[in-house]
This record gives C-alpha cells, sequence and structure tokens, in this order.
C-alpha cells in the first residue's frame, strides 16, 4: 500500500467524497487560498472551485452556524477548525443546534454536519491552545464523537462521517500531520463506532487514542522487554463506544490501564472506568487505573508541558501496579 502522510488522508477521504456526492462541501479558516492553516485541504481549491472550498471569516460561531443551517437544507458539509480551542465559540451550534435538531424537529430536520480539527497539545502553546475536547462533546446526546491516531484510520472514518446521516465531531492532531502510514489506493469505509485491537495481548489491557496511542504502543513495548504481554486497544469511536471489544478484552487480561491526555475530572477514562468495573467486574484482578493529563492549564515552558502530559513511563508504572509488581 502507499505510505502518504496523515494530511494526505484526510484530504483523499474529503476529495473522493466531494467527488463522488457534490452536496459535500468544505468551508473554514484558510481552508481555500492559503490551501489550509495545515495544508490538509492543500489543491482543493484548483479542483473544487470556490463555492465548494470556502474560506471563512475568523467568526467560529458564525460559520458554524452557517453550516448547520446548510446540513438541515439537505447539503453536507465539513466544517474546519484551525483548533477545537477557537471551536468554544461554536459550541452554541454544535451543541444547541447541531446535535439537538433532529429530536427538536420530531425528525424532520437532519443535520450531516462533519465538524473537525486539532485537539490537544501541540508543543509549546500554552494554556488556551492546548485542551482536549474529546470528553465535552461526548457528553452530548445527538453527536458521534470520533478520535484518530493514524493515517489508515483518518481516512477511513472521515469517509464514514461524511456519509453519516449525524452530526460528527472528528478530532486531529497538530503534531501528527506529517506522520506516516500505509493507506490502500482502493475506497474503503471504517464504521463508526468500533474499536481496534493494535496489538494482541494476554496480561493487561491499555486503552487509548488520538496522539496518546503512541505512547501506549511504545509502553506495551518496554513491558514486553520485561515478559509482560500488553494488549493495546485504539478506541478510535468516543461516541459510540465500543464497550463490548473493551469488555471481551478484560475478560481475557483481567487487568486495564487507561491512558488520555484530557484533564481527569469526568474525561473519557471515567467512562471506561465506571463501565469496565461495573459490567466486567468479576473478571478483574485489580482496579482500573486511568492516566490523564495533571490536572492544571498547560504552561508554555517545555519542561512543563511535559510534566503536563502522560508517558511511557507513567503507563509502565500503572501497568505494573495492577499486576501487583509494584505499587
Amino acid at each position: 500500500m502507499p505510505i502518504i502522510q496523515f494530511r494526505e488522508a484526510l484530504r483523499q477521504a474529503m476529495s473522493e467524497e466531494m467527488r463522488r456526492d457534490d452536496r459535500v462541501f468544505l468551508m473554514g479558516e484558510e481552508v481555500a487560498e492559503y490551501d489550509g492553516a495545515y495544508k490538509v485541504s492543500k489543491g482543493m481549491l484548483k479542483e473544487f472551485g470556490a463555492k465548494r472550498v470556502i474560506d471563512t471569516p475568523i467568526s467560529e460561531l458564525g460559520f458554524a452556524g452557517v453550516g448547520v443551517g446548510a446540513a438541515m437544507n439537505g447539503l453536507r458539509p465539513i466544517v474546519e477548525f484551525m483548533t477545537w480551542n477557537f471551536a468554544i465559540l461554536a459550541f452554541d451550534q454544535i451543541i444547541n443546534s447541531s446535535a439537538k435538531i433532529l429530536s427538536m424537529s420530531g425528525g424532520q430536520f437532519g443535520n450531516p454536519i462533519v465538524f473537525r480539527g486539532p485537539t490537544g497539545s501541540a508543543g509549546q502553546l500554552a494554556a488556551q491552545h492546548s485542551q482536549t475536547f474529546e470528553s465535552w462533546l461526548a457528553n452530548c446526546p445527538g453527536l458521534k464523537v470520533i478520535s484518530v491516531s493514524n493515517p489508515y484510520d483518518a481516512k477511513g472514518l472521515l469517509k464514514s462521517a461524511i456519509r453519516d446521516d449525524d452530526p460528527v465531531v472528528f478530532m486531529e492532531s497538530e503534531v501528527m500531520y506529517g506522520d506516516k502510514g500505509e493507506v490502500p489506493e482502493q475506497e474503503y469505509l471504517i464504521p463508526i463506532g468500533k474499536a481496534d485491537i493494535r496489538r494482541a495481548g494476554k496480561d493487561v489491557t491499555i486503552v487509548s487514542f488520538n496522539k496518546m496511542m503512541k505512547v501506549a504502543l511504545a509502553a506495551a513495548d518496554e513491558l514486553a522487554k520485561e515478559g509482560i504481554d500488553a494488549e493495546v486497544i485504539d478506541l478510535r469511536t468516543i461516541r459510540p463506544m465500543d464497550y463490548a471489544t473493551l469488555i471481551h478484552s478484560v475478560k481475557k487480561t483481567n487487568r486495564m490501564v487507561v491512558l488520555e491526555e484530557s484533564w481527569p475530572f469526568a474525561a473519557v477514562s471515567t467512562e471506561i472506568a465506571y463501565t469496565i468495573q461495573r459490567k466486567a467486574f468479576d473478571y478483574l484482578d485489580a482496579p482500573v487505573i486511568r492516566i490523564t493529563g495533571t490536572d492544571t492549564p498547560v504552561s508554555y515552558a517545555p519542561n512543563l508541558v511535559a510534566g503536563f502530559l502522560p508517558n511511557t513511563g507513567k503507563v509502565v508504572k500503572a501497568v505494573k501496579e495492577v499486576m501487583y509488581i509494584q505499587k
């Protein structure tokens, strides 16, 4: 299979869907003339023209609302946010309009729309540009939330998101746009709501998503050197969550560590820990351990950013704790 960058996988997904369905269009800040803030939409203006690749004003609430209205009237918009940190301004449209319109209209209006862009920290961007939003948005009924970790999943899930008849929140990472991976030349779709077992194992289950998957897989490599066989699961979809795969895994390994970048209070890992300990309690040999970012705003200084983020050492320590190797 060809090896392409993460940004290219996203571009292929959008371009293929725009060629397939003329109701699909892209809008957002700098997506057209500048080829995208991260060059995800490079060349798309030239191919599809200014009516389907649309530069918007710096007004997230405004252009998100335009997208919601367009979706209510039969189009299928892709709304790109330069960062989900800026999308806080658009949460009124995402949560109060897009997520609720099907229910509030008694099924008369759907909202087939994709809101996408990068989430989480990306180096020295400090407190207002380093937040994660999966748990915020997954808390709202009516939204589907996807958070991808590699080019293959990015393309297959974005294509599925664009075809979905419900509003989909699609999370990426600024630090992964240059990542490379194998992506098939032929068309493929990945179903929304299905986790991926990235590494099979028998001793402990490590669950993660987005760029923290790199930490999870690196930790599994370190644990293997000590004879600990970790199963690593990439959630891919936060809502609807694939509880069945998680429960099946913990029935085999009897232990679970959940890793994410978010703040600890009411995080995605909180929901997973609660569900596993409620539905698979009899299979657990130890309590589920969560590893998150620290409960503080993210600083600018690189050493403090590193201290905020989960790392391989923390995951290895947590795995040994659930295996009662150390406390």
